[in-house]
Order: structure tokens, then C-alpha cells, then sequence
């Protein structure tokens, strides 16, 4: 946990179990000789692979095992009703981010969507952010061809700076252990000031500076929209809700990079179990969750709450074995489940995965991701999503569970404060003509700031129960 005034630790919550006895922070290695490494390329040079390891495994962690107990005690909470999660940062980080504006830029729209979110739902939003240490993307394709100087090239493909570089050569596109030294630097930067800003009151509503909602007098909103936003920028801007949380933010990434990932992975005084220390919530992407895999075989044995994204071809009982091995015990805050289904097929395929786990007595803690799932890719073939799609999946996946008696517990998005034009459609009308107008992700499309804020408002509406009247105008 980040929290203004430093760290603080917290005892194990009662019950939870330790890391299995059959478990270490290695044993992913014996998969990996059958499966690879799955979505990442291999290393070619043994020695400095080795070498920059034991680095990293030397260096001081990046997050406190007492900051992911907290972390995993506020999931708890969500699962119950009694806080909501926003998750959200950019699709891959880069190293060129790890600059102060850019890093107080993302903190800032997190924590003005976070206090939209507690005005309305009258509960504290734990904040987790994609951020000091999403450098690794995993890629549909290994290889990536251009035409170079006339000719076709085939080359590795860029893989997020964690592993190898953007550019189009061949040394660029190599795989270099030396960027996990670079990575670890940067997340660590990015820690240290993102608690220096909470320390200093980055979070206090009372500094207007920081509290910018400006964006309400340029989009383009209908009469109806525009008054409801009023209302709850309003009470949020006069009376500031009183938030247990306000001072915490939690960080996160795919544990794509198994070297990365084992490497601040170790035991702690006083606690049970291993931790992985690169992070408060590492999570399991689409492209890794094979219950034999490396990276399945690397979570389940950390103690940290684990994140598992789940895509349309999964099926109920495959998540239900998965469930069983990450989350044997069902113990509270340890599993988060991130159906990132799409509009199309969210409705029969959450309800199949919501009943499967439901005959295994489970109740699972839902975080919608909207974003992944509505990929799509225009006539001039540029890769965009339908910010009315990312929100009419939120409210498709909400009824689903409450028709279950379960509860949407948080919503994971990628996002980013500049005024990019890569989602299509919100208040502010970006169409597929405006896309090529500032495209700027390496990898995958994300809600500018005014889509962001204007979502954050349309959730708010779904916690007040009137999420149809705010969000009618944008379908």
C-alpha cells in the first residue's frame, strides 16, 4: 500500500494459509522446459540473464508485505459490498513515463474518478493502479513484418520496454536482461513519488488545484447528462466524502516476465508464506492462464491477492479448476476474477462461468475489465474500442451478478490523462476519422481523460441505481 506518512504494517488476516509446501519461488521453471515462457520471447544469453537476476534478487523490495495484507483485507471488503474497486493505467507503461508530470498526470485522474465513485456508492474505492511496473505486453503475434528499404523483415515483436525495445532492428527487438535493472529503477522512481505526493496532500479535495473538472463545460453532452454530472461534481466539490482509503493507492502489472517476478519474490519476518515484492497485485493474463503453465505455477504460490483475467473461450469448468489452484483455501481478498468478455457475449458466458463457480460453492470477486474484450479495428485498419461498448458491457455484467445475488466489486480500465484520440464515441464525439488525430499507445487503445472522467460519472450513476438515465445519451 502506498499511503501518505510512509508504510504501515498489518498482522495476516486469521485463516489465511501459507504458500504450499510443494511451491518455490522457482518451481515455474520446470514448466517453462515443456511450455516456454508462453506470449514473451527467450533470453539468448545465459550469463546475463543470470547476472541481472541475482541483481534484482538483491535489491530492496518495491512494496511491503504489511502494504499487501492491507490490499488484500480492502478486496475482502469490495467482495462484500463494503468498498468498490477501481482499477485502471495505461495498456504498457514505458520508461520514457517515469517522468514527475506524467506520473502526478495518472495519479491525479485516478483519484478524481476514485472520488466521483465514493460520492456516489457512499463506499471507499480501493485504487489500484496499472502502474511502477507495467513494462511487460504480451503480443498476438512472436514476430511482427514491415517492409524495410523495399524488402519484407521479420523481426521479434516489441514485447513492452521490460523486455526489449520499440524500435525496428534487429538489436532493438533483442531480448535484454539488462532492462530488467532499467524497469526495477523506474518502478521504484515511480513508488517513491507517488508516496511523496500523497504524503504532501495530493488526495485532499481542498486543494483546487488538483480538482479539475473541467472537462463538463467542453464535451459535448446531452442537457440531461450535463445536469447529472453537475449534481455529483457538486456535492462531490463542496462536501469532499470522508474515505477510510484516501490516503492508500496500490500498484500493479502482469507477471508476464517470470525472471522479473521471481527475482523480488522472498520470505519476510514475522509472516508465513512468500511474497512477491514488485508489486501489491500481480495478475494472470488471457495468453497465460493455462492451468499447466509457468505463470499458473508461479501465482499460486505467492501470497499477494492474485488477479486472473478471463476471455470468452473460457469455460466453467476450466475456471473452475483454475479457482481450485490459486485459491484452494477461498481465502477472503486472495483472488480477483477480470472477465474481459466483450458486449457481444458477456451476458451467456459470465452467466456460465457465475454458475459454474456457484456449484463449486464459490461466489468469486468480479472486477468487470470492459476494455479487452471490444477491441476492434476500423476500415483503414487502426485497433480502437467503443466507449459506449466498454460501458454497456459494465451494466451487462452488473445485471448478471445481481441476477446471481452476486455484486460487480470494481471495474479495470486502461486509460490515460492525455487528450488522445485512440476509443471511439463518449460525449466528446471522437469518430474513426478523428483516430489518426493523436494515436499515441504502442500497444492497445485507452479512454482519453475526458472519456475517463465521463465514465467515472456514468459508474457513479450505476452505484446510485440510476446508471440508465446517465448513460442513455451516449448510446
Amino acid at each position: 500500500m502506498v499511503r501518505a506518512g510512509g508504510f504501515l504494517h498489518w498482522g495476516v488476516p486469521h485463516g489465511v494459509a501459507p504458500s504450499p509446501a510443494d511451491w518455490t519461488p522457482d518451481s515455474w521453471r520446470a514448466c517453462r522446459a515443456a511450455a516456454g515462457l508462453g506470449p514473451i520471447p527467450e533470453y539468448d544469453d545465459a550469463g546475463a540473464l543470470s547476472a541481472a537476476v541475482e541483481r534484482i534478487a538483491a535489491l530492496p523490495p518495491l512494496v511491503t508485505s504489511g502494504e499487501i495484507e492491507r490490499l488484500r483485507q480492502r478486496l475482502a471488503e469490495a467482495a462484500e459490498g463494503r468498498a468498490f474497486v477501481l482499477w485502471g493505467g495505461d495498456c504498457a507503461e514505458t520508461f520514457s513515463d517515469c517522468t514527475s508530470g506524467a506520473i502526478a498526470a495518472r495519479l491525479k485522474m485516478l483519484l478524481q474518478m476514485a472520488l466521483v465513485l465514493r460520492a456516489a456508492g457512499d463506499v471507499p474505492v480501493v485504487r489500484i493502479g496499472r502502474i511502477a511496473g507495467q513494462y511487460a505486453k504480451p503480443r498476438s503475434s512472436p514476430v511482427e513484418t514491415r517492409v524495410v528499404g523495399g524488402r519484407e523483415a521479420t523481426l521479434p515483436s516489441y514485447f513492452g520496454d521490460l523486455i526489449n525495445r520499440s524500435e525496428f532492428t534487429a538489436a532493438a527487438r533483442r531480448p535484454d536482461p539488462a532492462l530488467m535493472l532499467e524497469g526495477y529503477r523506474c518502478a521504484g522512481l515511480t513508488l517513491n513519488f507517488i508516496r511523496a505526493l500523497l504524503d504532501a496532500g495530493f488526495a485532499d479535495l481542498h486543494h483546487p488545484e488538483n480538482w479539475d473538472l473541467g472537462f463538463l463545460s467542453r464535451a459535448a453532452l446531452l442537457p440531461e447528462q450535463r445536469e447529472a454530472y453537475r449534481r455529483l461534481a457538486e456535492r462531490v466539490s463542496v462536501h469532499p466524502p470522508a474515505d477510510p482509503a484516501a490516503e492508500e493507492f496500490y500498484t500493479s502489472h502482469e507477471a508476464l516476465n517470470l525472471w522479473y517476478e521471481s527475482a523480488q519474490t522472498r520470505r519476510v519476518p514475522r509472516r508465513d508464506g512468500w511474497f512477491n515484492l514488485t508489486c501489491h497485485l500481480p495478475w494472470i493474463g488471457q495468453r497465460t492462464g493455462d492451468e499447466a503453465g509457468p505463470h499458473v505455477e508461479y501465482a499460486r504460490g505467492v501470497h499477494n491477492p492474485i488477479g486472473l483475467k478471463i476471455g470468452p473461450e473460457m469455460t466453467g469448468q476450466r475456471l473452475a479448476r483454475l479457482v481450485r489452484i490459486l485459491d484452494p483455501h477461498d481465502e477472503p481478498g486472495r483472488l480477483v476474477l477480470l472477465p474481459r468478455l466483450g458486449v457481444a457475449r458477456v451476458r451467456p458466458v459470465l452467466d456460465d462461468l457465475v454458475r459454474s463457480l456457484s456449484a463449486i460453492g464459490r461466489r468469486g470477486l468480479w472486477v468487470v475489465d470492459p476494455m479487452h474484450g471490444n477491441s476492434v479495428v476500423t476500415s483503414r485498419g487502426v485497433k480502437t474500442r467503443s466507449f459506449d461498448d466498454v460501458l454497456a458491457e459494465i451494466h451487462a455484467a452488473d445485471e448478471v451478478l445481481r441476477a446471481h445475488g452476486r455484486r460487480l466489486a470494481g471495474v479495470h480500465v486502461e486509460l490515460t490523462p492525455l487528450d488522445v484520440t485512440e476509443c471511439v464515441g463518449g460525449a466528446a464525439g471522437i469518430g474513426e476519422d478523428d483516430l489518426p488525430r493523436n494515436y499515441t499507445s504502442p500497444c492497445d487503445p485507452r479512454l482519453n481523460y475526458e472519456q475517463a472522467m465521463e465514465l467515472a460519472f456514468a459508474v457513479a450513476g450505476l452505484l446510485q441505481g440510476r446508471g440508465a438515465s446517465v448513460s442513455a445519451g451516449s448510446r
